[in-house]
């Protein structure tokens, strides 16, 4: 336990990483094997257990896609979804933007009104049951074409209206987001806010290109654009979000310690930078203990932690009064310190 957990507990927080598909437990997906009689090379828990051990991004990605073999219904996705928003709500996050990943699962025959409706049923319930807010991000399979995201924007359309925005996700190294440019300028004039994942295993130029030849709205990871100081600045003069995952860094080594994480001095140079649990099912923990694994780490203050959690709402698309709100409860919670 870190010396500020009552603090983290108490923090109400955005989460803004978050892919859906990644916060399938073994026990649900155990479960589903079994109610859709579909063989899996998992015995027993235990197996299913010690496959969530991996060694890089590559590695991970293996075992994701397996994994999610499985979910085959609306009311699959609706479970998955329900049941990450249960463990959400046990960690105080009031709002979440969640990314799914459609195009892993038409591929495999599974139509993608049953992903979307089930993953937005769930969000539905979770605001009415929970008082969760959501938005889904509809992300891109980067190892796949740009022609193949093109596809899946057209088979996508009558569920638009229910999407903030898109991601790219997968396979960073040997796919940068110049790969996919005419498919973002397209999102954008359809309205959609603009992510994409960048300099977590690939080099600071992928940041570079995602913000300024692309021009998103928020970098997911970012890691990278550390080593780049002029990169440093454009990020602090425009306040783009970084999303920071630290758990999910330790995992796929792109860190050997969290010690080495960049989240501190992210801070200490003024960068939006919030924390996140990119796949928690996956990496180690949800969010509360990606605060926690952090703040031990670094030896974040009070402060500090505080910061990550207004910049969680700050780096949000929740409208700007909806922002204020939370921001105004946070500061309730750092008053109460005093």
């Amino acid at each position: 336990m870190s010396a500020h957990s009552d603090l983290i507990a108490r923090l109400p927080k955005a989460e803004l990483h978050l892919h859906i598909e990644g916060s399938f437990e073994p026990e649900m997906m155990m479960q589903l094997a079994e109610r859709n009689r579909i063989e899996i090379p998992f015995r027993t828990l235990d197996e299913a257990k010690a496959a969530y051990d991996f060694n890089n991004l590559q590695e991970f990605l293996d075992v994701y896609y397996q994994g999610m073999n499985v979910l085959r219904t609306e009311q699959d996705f609706h479970d998955m979804t329900f049941a990450y928003l249960q463990r959400a709500k046990a960690d105080n996050v009031v709002h979440v933007e969640m990314f799914f990943d459609p195009q892993a699962h038409t591929e495999r025959g599974v139509p993608f009104g049953a992903v979307a409706d089930g993953i937005l049923s769930a969000l539905e319930r979770g605001e009415k049951e929970l008082g969760i807010t959501s938005e889904l991000i509809m992300s891109f399979l980067r190892h796949l074409t740009e022609e193949d995201g093109f596809v899946l924007l057209d088979e996508s359309t009558p569920w638009h209206e229910h999407f903030v925005g898109v991601g790219l996700d997968s396979s960073e190294v040997g796919h940068p987001p110049l790969k996919f440019q005419r498919l973002f300028e397209r999102c954008r004039e359809l309205g959609f806010k603009l992510c994409m994942h960048a300099g977590e295993e690939g080099p600071p130029d992928y940041v570079r290109e995602a913000l300024l030849d692309i021009g998103v709205d928020r970098i997911d990871h970012g890691n990278r654009s550390m080593e780049d100081p002029a990169l440093i600045q454009v990020l602090k003069d425009t306040q783009t979000p970084l999303t920071n995952c630290p758990l999910s860094n330790l995992s796929l080594c792109v860190l050997g310690d969290l010690k080495d994480s960049p989240v501190k001095a992210q801070l200490e140079q003024g960068l939006l930078v919030c924390v996140n649990s990119d796949d928690p099912a996956y990496f180690g923990g949800y969010i509360g203990k990606n605060y926690e694994a952090i703040t031990d780490a670094l030896d974040l203050s009070a402060d500090q932690i505080i910061q990550l959690a207004r910049n969680g709402f700050t780096g949000s698309f929740l409208p700007e009064a909806d922002k204020a709100r939370h921001l105004a409860a946070i500061e309730d919670v750092a008053a109460s310190l005093a």
